[in-house]
């Protein structure tokens, strides 16, 4: 069985078992983390799709490590002769798919 969820404004196709980074999301290492916007539900049956979820389905995740990426630099070249260089490290969540139901 698989899942399309959404979070942190992406959607993500998921099955059991599979591990994810997502968007920072609120918890501890070890804790379970429910996912109610299930978009579609797929599997040995026909799929059921939501407009805009499915009702009653939900996905149940285990937080595995709050960390950050790799930093990502900007660099920018003005004519004049003058350049900048800035960059940031994106927070996230990384996720184990436990269970999913509908």
């Amino acid at each position: 069985m698989y899942a399309v969820i959404r979070t942190g404004g992406k959607q993500y196709r998921v099955a059991e078992g599979d591990v994810l980074r997502i968007e920072k999301v609120a918890g501890n290492v070890g804790a379970e983390v429910t996912f109610n916007d299930v978009l579609m539900l797929g599997g040995s049956d026909s799929p059921k799709v939501g407009q805009p979820t499915v009702s009653g389905a939900r996905v149940v995740g285990k937080i595995l490590a709050q960390d950050k990426h790799r930093k990502v630099l900007h660099f920018r070249k003005e004519k004049e002769g003058w350049t900048r260089r800035r960059g940031h490290r994106q927070p996230y969540t990384e996720v184990k798919v436990t269970s999913i139901s509908g």
